[in-house]
């Protein structure tokens, strides 16, 4: 996830800034999404309060007096929206059944999405036996848990002292501890025998009166009370497992205006819904603000699409959740990355005939969404359909602006500044204006046939970008990357020497070897720069070439089996922000490696890539 906007952003938001706010809408949906889904479980309300939690948030920002509080006041409006919804029920009506999306539970996705074990596995299916109010204080406690709330900003959310919440927080884990408890009782295998007996005309849904049952059963049972032995405090586990979060299907978020309408027109009743914002900069950025970034992927189908909480500057705590491939040996060094043709305006290499390769059969496609998925692209016809179609959240050109390549609603463009030629006060203006608030760097400065520079002088010329205001990703070297003293550890070196910014480090990556190792050479490569810099990483060119005298390519089936291993194993580490194929057209001297013919037609892996994340 992108950091949250700082509070020049809410400033500016404020101030009617409509830039501004779609910047802010999108840092803090992910927050907001979280907080009700974990309160409501995954219940088919989720989507109205959160759409109800921004209207209010954005009605009344211009009466925020203090912008440095406003994650605090965001967080205590969330909440009063949960309780809200809470007493619009009446008091003693069950869930209809039909109202329950089990494709939105977040539970369920919680499992079945991280691969959850052991204990892990255990307190997320317990969450589903709390008591309401509880699940309200554990969708933020979780978040203090992780380090993403402060207690004061549970306090401040809940409305109570701080002894007072610390009471409720105490009394909430013991719960917590209880259901996972019955979780372990009622999974054991084989079950207790007299158990069994007692749940028989249990139902199967999660409640307060089972929860006591079975809870008052392990404590009697001899056979069923050595489940409440060795239970890891919760906190340890729930710091390290991400959040995961559903945001809508395209589908039903195109069926409403954020401000209240539908989305055939700006809405007529827009200023009435939120006539603060709208008085400011009009009904139709506020409506972008919220229905374009919401609108971030669809599973096909109308499932609901994924975006995983979690903090991408940190090394992979939560390895135990879902194991990362293992770096290769250290005999296996990554394949260096000799020089191409590639260069932004026509970035690919040349063309050559590959032997047949058989053809790969794939099941229905599902489009996805994660927010970390992008492309490089280059001018063709085809290019905003198959970004659409892709499911990329971000994609770049190699250039400041999109002008050439205009991308659709709900992807996000990133500029780069190619070489010293572009270091102009012209064209980082552009890029400012045209940016998602991130700078990409100098493309391939250790290369002579591409934008070739010296490290020192890449160093002089950096300061200018800084000036944007934008946060910087390095220059993307070639290769070599982990290497001490190569291009890019002599920069990183000399930035830190002289005080600069580089906010992330950008990688390419190209392998020759075309078998299955392919995947763990390139994340061993992942790795161990993240190990060397400790900052998030984007890999902004990856692919499997060979440009040893002609090129050589690899079969369909070895480009999905690279795509797939790839792309699983950067989505589970946390400090992988974002990465991009090499490329998205797959036509005249790019088709060998290219993921779309045209604007609907994938190859085998552009397939492969559109099911990834």
């Amino acid at each position: 996830m992108a950091p949250q906007p700082d509070t020049a952003t809410v400033i500016a938001a404020r101030a009617g800034d409509a830039a501004a706010i779609d910047r802010l809408v999108a840092g803090y949906l992910p927050l907001v999404y979280t907080i009700v889904g974990r309160a409501l479980e995954g219940h088919a309300d989720v989507d109205d309060v959160v759409q109800e939690t921004m209207i209010r948030v954005l009605s009344n920002l211009g009466d925020l007096r203090e912008p440095e509080s406003f994650r605090s006041w965001l967080v205590a409006i969330t909440v009063r929206q949960v309780r809200e919804r809470f007493r619009r029920r009446q008091p003693d009506a069950p869930i209809d059944a039909d109202l329950r999306d089990p494709g939105a539970d977040f539970t369920d996705l919680a499992i079945t999405r991280l691969e959850l074990a052991g204990q892990r596995r255990e307190t997320a299916e317990a969450t589903r036996w709390l008591d309401e109010e509880y699940r309200e204080l554990l969708s933020l406690w979780w978040l203090e848990a992780s380090g993403e709330l402060t207690r004061d900003e549970i306090v401040e959310a809940t409305g109570v002292t701080r002894q007072h919440a610390a009471v409720r927080v105490q009394r909430m884990k013991a719960q917590l501890e209880t259901a996972r408890v019955v979780v372990r009782a009622l999974n054991r295998a084989p079950r207790c025998p007299e158990l069994d007996v007692l749940v028989t005309p249990w139902d199967g849904r999660p409640g307060a009166l089972w929860r006591k049952r079975v809870a008052r059963h392990t404590r009697d049972c001899r056979v069923c009370a050595p489940a409440w032995d060795n239970l890891v405090a919760a906190e340890h586990l729930l710091a390290g497992l991400p959040l995961v979060v559903p945001v809508p299907a395209l589908g039903t978020l195109l069926k409403f205006n954020i401000l209240g309408g539908t989305t055939g027109a700006p809405s007529t009743t827009a200023t009435t819904a939120a006539p603060g914002l709208a008085a400011k900069v009009g009904a139709a950025a506020a409506q972008k603000a919220l229905a374009g970034l919401l609108t971030v992927g669809v599973v096909a189908g109308g499932g609901g699409a994924f975006y995983a909480y979690t903090r991408p500057a940190e090394p992979i705590e939560t390895a135990a959740v879902v194991a990362a491939p293992s770096a290769p040996p250290a005999s296996i060094a990554p394949s260096p990355a000799v020089s191409r043709s590639a260069s932004p305006s026509a970035p690919a290499p040349a063309s050559s005939s590959p032997a047949a390769s058989p053809s790969v059969t794939s099941k229905a496609a599902v489009v996805t969404a994660s927010a970390k998925k992008g492309v490089g692209v280059w001018k063709f016809s085809g290019a905003k359909g198959a970004l659409k179609d892709v499911g990329a959240s971000w994609y770049y050109d190699w250039a400041p602006s999109d002008d050439e390549v205009p991308g659709p609603s709900g992807v996000d463009f990133v500029p780069m500044i190619w070489g010293a030629a572009n270091v102009t006060d012209a064209t980082l203006k552009q890029a400012k204006s045209e940016g998602d608030g991130w700078l990409l760097g100098f493309n391939e400065p250790d290369l002579a046939e591409q934008s070739n520079m010296t490290v020192e002088a890449a160093l002089d010329a950096w300061p200018k970008l800084e000036a944007t205001g934008m946060r910087l990703v390095s220059p993307a070297v070639a290769y070599g990357g982990d290497t001490e003293n190569g291009w890019l550890d002599r920069f990183m070196t000399g930035a830190a020497a002289r005080g600069l910014q580089v906010d992330a480090i950008a990688l390419h990556w190209y392998g020759s070897d075309f078998s299955k190792a392919a995947v763990n050479q390139f994340l061993g490569y992942v790795d161990a720069v993240h190990e060397r810099y400790g900052k998030p990483i984007w890999i902004t060119e990856f692919g499997l070439m060979n440009f040893g005298g002609s090129p050589r390519y690899p079969s369909d089936a070895q480009k999905v089996t690279f795509i797939k291993g790839a792309t699983a194993g950067m989505e589970k580490r946390s400090y992988v922000s974002r990465y991009a194929w090499f490329g998205l057209p797959a036509v005249d001297d790019s088709v060998d490696f290219g993921l779309y013919k045209d604007g609907k037609t994938p190859t085998e892996a552009g397939k492969a890539y559109r099911s990834a994340g």
